[in-house]
């Protein structure tokens, strides 16, 4: 590479006052600061050259604290994030009088009227939605490190370590070869990134910290610079950032922006962030993680990292297919993939570790859980605020955490839905003047609940009830029987309490519907020609109460409370509009057969009784199930799952019809004109609840467990002709590890966490066990023991 003389000299020309560096705060911290043995993974995204946009860099996080590393030469830029730095505007309030509207606008639906229904329910019972980048997640800024062109640049590796949790770059400049680590510690709660060289004193470099909008105040002290801002037009949280700068050697020098180094024989960075989000002094915060690190090497910050990372990623292996294709860049790996993917099916477990590594990274006890961009998002301004939307995508988020055996990643999603709730009390109160409570389809960390902008996506009271199926499915993977009583059930019956109070007797049938409502984002053409969006016992509403009657039920009874209620629960369950299948073998969206103004819409919200639901099944319910497959053949013949997350769906779609061969074209489709090359799912733009998305989908093609009985490799395709897993978690708490090839079982092994009753199916053969808390039993692909048989 050729010197570029007309861009500034990055060189460190050092002009500013000398300081002389003591770093007696961190004097225990050098020893074996340099060399750390860097593995070659069979896990890793790689790549000869820096990234030239943000969906092409790689991410790391500590579940709060992430950055997305780029890579560059003379340039390095490390966008960062840290989960809590929102901004916040007025809060979403209730209309005025919007409940005397909602019995209006039931009975215009009732009578037909549905165009006339919507404008009403747009005039007086939607709130207004506040402008774009009101209440929106930001990124937190950008670390740089700058240094001089070099004339000539060999050996570029970018990479991300999956099995570590660690990105590096590595190059060699004019025959010195440089490397740089970054990693993001959850123990330590600070992301670190290490620069290292071959030559002694050969470390030049200028660092410093930015942020979009040039509000933020920037000073430094002796060995760190501080980023601070109140952000949003200072309507926000106030945030803080240090970059903490050490060296074994060397000069540190202070800049206009920051510091520059010269002559190091390795640089140690610690960025640190905090808000006053959940209270206290985010300076003070910072100031306390980095007084935590005063005797602690590198050496040791970078082994408690990786135990921790890897006591939850290495819980679950995965092996399909064997190839040296891994040699390859992953970006051309990908390029590759699109023409022969056959070829390279190790890229499967790849791309499912990797949706396990951003849930890792992106979702830890004590933070938010993942948003629509995960943790990662650039800029002031994110695709859709970078919110969370709760009529699939923060769900989705979670379909991958119990099966692929991250529990504790899940938690965030618990902590964020029961504050979500209390909020949802007051919606239910006003707008509805029902008891329990209610979400619709946004929400963000100020914890809205009410109904805002249109009709077709904003007037959808059933959010909150999804939200809770996730509680009960904790607790089937889990026996949690204290999360069970304290937490699942409570949250259950206050859902299915509003939906006692807000369903409405069908005056034309006499049975219980929801509404108004809409089908997720989805319209639909009247009688009289007209497109509307809401209407009476939509199926996604019907499923949806139907499961959750179903759930609460199941718990009440378990935990032996509330029968008098439970009863009339019960009652009132029988007397629910069920879901129809249309004259064409298709269930039916809407509880009348409308023509669909888009069909091939991106939801699918009909069939989520099959998925994420456990309304349908082959066993008991096999006429919903041959009509959900007519209705996915129709959604994908009209251009649906023509998005990252939808298409990731129908993975999971087809994996519950034990479709295995379908499911691999569409995970082909995922990964062929839905993934970026980063591996970031692209909506477009990027969204990552198609990440989790296709990992769940990859799991359910393996096994299935939502009935009362465990299926063994129920969906996968011919081309998966020999694998192997380990770690994969069913209901009832069994951890499953098994080898197969030739499409046969060779050897399987059930670990019984909780001494459940085990009932497996495989290939149209049933066996039925009782088993004891943390014994493992081994069975052949004729489901017969290869020890003795459990008595």
């Amino acid at each position: 590479m050729k010197k570029n003389k007309k861009e500034p000299n990055n060189s460190c020309m050092f002009k500013s006052l000398k300081i002389v560096t003591t770093l007696l705060f961190f004097v225990f911290l050098i020893p074996s600061l340099s060399a750390q043995p860097e593995e070659r993974p069979a896990l890793e995204l790689w790549y000869n050259r820096p990234a030239s946009v943000w969906t092409e860099a790689l991410p790391v996080g500590n579940g709060s604290l992430g950055g997305m590393v780029f890579g560059g030469i003379a340039a390095e830029h490390l966008q960062m994030n840290e989960e809590t730095v929102w901004t916040h505007g007025d809060d979403y309030q209730v209309r005025p009088d919007a409940y005397q509207y909602v019995q209006k606008v039931r009975a215009l639906l009732f009578n037909g009227q549905y165009a006339e229904a919507q404008a009403l329910a747009e005039a007086h019972i939607l709130s207004p939605r506040m402008p774009s980048g009101t209440n929106t997640y930001q990124t937190l800024g950008d670390l740089s490190i700058l240094s001089e062109i070099p004339d000539t640049v060999t050996g570029y590796r970018r990479s991300l370590n999956l099995q570590t949790g660690v990105a590096h770059v590595n190059y060699t400049a004019d025959n010195i070869s440089y490397n740089r680590t970054y990693f993001s510690s959850y123990p330590d709660q600070v992301m670190v990134i290490h620069l290292g060289a071959s030559r002694p004193e050969s470390i030049n470099v200028d660092i410093f910290l930015s942020r979009p909008g040039n509000r933020a105040e920037i000073t430094t002290g002796v060995d760190y610079i501080k980023m601070h801002e109140v952000v949003g037009d200072s309507s926000g949280v106030e945030m803080v950032t240090i970059a903490k700068i050490l060296l074994p050697g060397g000069d540190l020098i202070h800049t206009k922006k920051g510091f520059s180094v010269s002559g190091a024989d390795e640089v140690l960075i610690f960025i640190t962030a905090a808000t006053d989000y959940r209270g206290g002094n985010p300076e003070l915060i910072c100031q306390n993680r980095l007084e935590n690190l005063r005797n602690i090497s590198y050496n040791q910050l970078y082994n408690r990292h990786v135990t921790d990372y890897r006591n939850l990623f290495d819980r679950v292996k995965l092996g399909i297919g064997k190839t040296d294709k891994h040699n390859n860049p992953t970006d051309i790996r990908l390029r590759e993939w699109q023409q022969h993917p056959e070829d390279d099916l190790a890229l499967i477990p790849l791309y499912f570790q990797y949706g396990r590594y951003l849930l890792i990274s992106c979702s830890r006890p004590g933070s938010l859980p993942a948003n629509l961009q995960g943790l990662w998002c650039d800029g002031l301004n994110p695709p859709w605020n970078s919110d969370y939307h709760i009529n699939i995508n923060l769900q989705m988020n979670y379909w991958p955490a119990e099966v692929t055996n991250l529990t504790e990643c899940h938690l965030p999603f618990f902590d964020f839905a029961d504050s979500l709730f209390v909020h949802g009390k007051e919606t239910a109160r006003t707008l509805y003047h029902a008891r329990g409570f209610v979400a619709h389809h946004i929400t963000d960390v100020w914890f809205p609940t009410v109904p805002v902008g249109r009709a077709v996506w904003g007037l959808w009271p059933l959010g909150g009830a999804w939200l809770t199926r996730q509680y009960w499915d904790y607790y089937l993977f889990t026996g949690d029987f204290d999360f069970l009583a304290n937490r699942a059930y409570p949250a259950m019956k206050e859902a299915s309490v509003f939906f006692t109070d807000y369903l409405v007797r069908n005056p034309n049938t006499g049975l219980y519907v929801s509404g108004p409502s809409s089908s997720p984002e989805n319209t639909f053409i009247t009688p009289g020609g007209n497109r509307a969006s809401i209407a009476m016992g939509n199926a996604m509403d019907q499923e949806i109460i139907t499961e959750l009657f179903n759930q609460t039920i199941a718990a009440g009874r378990l935990l032996k409370r509330d029968r008098k209620w439970i009863k009339k629960l019960q009652s009132l369950k029988a007397e629910l509009a069920p879901v129809k299948i249309g004259s064409d073998g298709r269930i039916m969206e809407w509880s009348s057969p409308f023509k669909e103004a888009e069909p091939g819409h991106r939801h699918m919200s009909h069939l989520y009784g099959l998925y994420p639901g456990d309304l349908f099944n082959w066993s008991q319910t096999p006429e919903f199930m041959r009509a959900a497959e007519k209705s996915l053949e129709y959604r994908l013949k009209n251009g649906g799952g023509h998005t990252g997350w939808s298409r990731a769906w129908i993975i999971n779609f087809y994996a519950r019809l034990g479709n295995g061969e379908a499911a691999w074209q569409h995970l082909k489709a995922l990964i062929d004109k839905s993934t970026l090359s980063n591996l970031f799912d692209n909506h477009p733009p990027f969204q990552i609840d198609g990440n989790f998305g296709g990992t769940a989908g990859i799991a359910e093609m393996l096994i299935q467990s939502h009935t009362d009985t465990i299926r063994i490799l129920p969906a996968i395709p011919g081309q998966w002709s020999s694998g192997s897993f380990s770690g994969l978690v069913a209901r009832g708490g069994f951890v499953i590890n098994l080898s197969w090839e030739d499409g046969f079982i060779t050897e399987m092994e059930i670990i019984s966490r909780l001494g459940n009753p085990c009932r497996l199916q495989y290939h149209g053969q049933m066996v039925s066990f009782d088993t004891s808390p943390g014994k493992s039993y081994f069975l052949n692909g004729d489901l017969e023991f290869l020890m003795p048989a459990p008595l």
